[in-house]
């Protein structure tokens, strides 16, 4: 296959897409609908937070870890094929988990393989893409998530069956990595990194410009989570009523699922355009417009609580965030110190995701105390928050010098 074609890059972004599929089922619907079939009522949410508990603290050490081993042996598409295999075990483990001990191990066993086919696999985009064409790669991960996210809404809705959405999963994975590892191939004769484990995880950061780009996304995912963490609770709460364009909603949980799937309409149609973009204009330019657009979108929804407007804030919060998810890859590989260490870096700088989650989950009782003394205002606070998240994140830019 031809490189840098827009097939190339597809099938490039293809294991993405499965990544991203396999998430968002499993973690907004598969796993809390498993948990509730195999744990008494009352003890679920104890349960199905320990899994996500669980889960954190491993993606937060994996894609280092599987990183640093994939650039000691200068390889990595070995491991691709065992994680993509061993992913599609766990996920099948999983749909015929006997208990929750069970379901534990297999989720277990889904982070561990996950984090050895991704780990390795984000560092392909600095291996093989040039700088000037970084953008382009970029856009189509981003684009490739989004409609990963829109997929796995499209088989929770329209397979009822639970074993099937599993396997179905699970057979996409392994299509995919089978994708990549037949039509992409991987730089020849890399050198294996001499550094130790220690050295390795520090190494980046004795970069400045790696730590300004590990801040910018830390700070625009936290003002992202800072928002969809409390989405539910702000639409019972605030919003109550769900009409918009003739369509009428009852359950809030319908609703954060229409907002979310205008969120992914938006960044899937932004997400290619803006990276090519940013290989013209510069990756600073676009982090500005995504940034600057995506705080001033918290403003509308705390003034108009409505359904209707947030819908289409909805898309247009989709449109930046798509800007935002094109450039971001690009951003971080252009500052990239060492060739020898890039998936390390690249599972180090990924790491920017996990902990906003952690952080983010933490502003409820906050919340909670603000809308006891005045109701509604917890989550005024926490949308005044995010736009300020995300204009720092933005603002930090800035500071990094080896990127455009």
């Amino acid at each position: 296959m031809q490189p840098f074609t827009p097939s190339w890059y597809m099938v490039l972004a293809s294991y993405w897409f499965a990544s991203s599929f396999k998430w968002a089922a499993v973690l907004l619907a598969l796993l809390p609908g498993r948990v509730a079939q195999l744990v008494p009522d009352e003890q679920k949410a104890g349960a199905l937070g320990l899994l996500f508990a669980t889960g954190a603290v491993m993606a937060f050490v994996g894609p280092p870890l599987t990183g640093y081993l994939s650039d000691r042996v200068g390889r990595r598409m070995p491991f691709l094929a065992i994680g993509a295999v061993l992913t599609a075990v766990a996920l099948v483990w999983m749909a015929h988990a006997p208990s929750y001990a069970v379901l534990f191990a297999a989720y277990i066993l889904l982070q561990i393989a996950d984090d050895l086919g991704t780990g390795p696999y984000s560092a392909l985009i600095p291996d093989l893409v040039p700088r000037s064409k970084r953008g382009a790669a970029s856009g189509y991960l981003g684009t490739m998530q989004m409609i990963g996210n829109i997929a796995a809404a499209v088989l929770i809705f329209s397979l009822p069956n639970v074993t099937g959405q599993f396997y179905v999963l699970a057979g996409v994975n392994l299509l995919a990595a089978l994708l990549v590892l037949r039509a992409i191939q991987e730089v020849p004769g890399l050198r294996q990194r001499q550094l130790s484990f220690v050295q390795s995880m520090l190494a980046p950061w004795k970069n400045p410009d790696f730590r300004w780009v590990w801040a910018t996304r830390f700070f625009a995912m936290l003002g992202q989570y800072s928002v969809q963490t409390y989405l539910l609770y702000y639409l019972s709460d605030v919003v109550r009523t769900f009409d918009a364009f003739g369509l009428h909603l009852v359950d809030p949980a319908q609703a954060v699922g229409v907002l979310g799937l205008m969120i992914f309409v938006g960044g899937a149609l932004s997400a290619v355009y803006a990276g090519r973009r940013s290989d013209q204009l510069g990756r600073k330019r676009l982090i500005y417009v995504s940034g600057i657009g995506l705080s001033l979108v918290m403003l509308p929804i705390l003034m108009l609580p409505r359904f209707d407007l947030l819908v289409a804030l909805a898309l247009i919060f989709g449109v930046f965030f798509g800007i935002y998810l094109a450039v971001d890859w690009a951003l971080v590989a252009d500052v990239l110190p060492d060739p020898e260490g890039y998936a390390t870096d690249m599972g180090l700088w990924q790491t920017s995701i996990v902990l906003p989650q952690v952080i983010a989950g933490s502003f409820g009782g906050l919340i909670d105390r603000a809308n006891q003394a005045s109701a509604g205002s917890g989550y005024t606070l926490v949308f005044l928050l995010a736009a300020g998240f995300f204009l720092l994140g933005t603002f930090l830019v800035r500071q990094i010098r080896g990127a455009r």
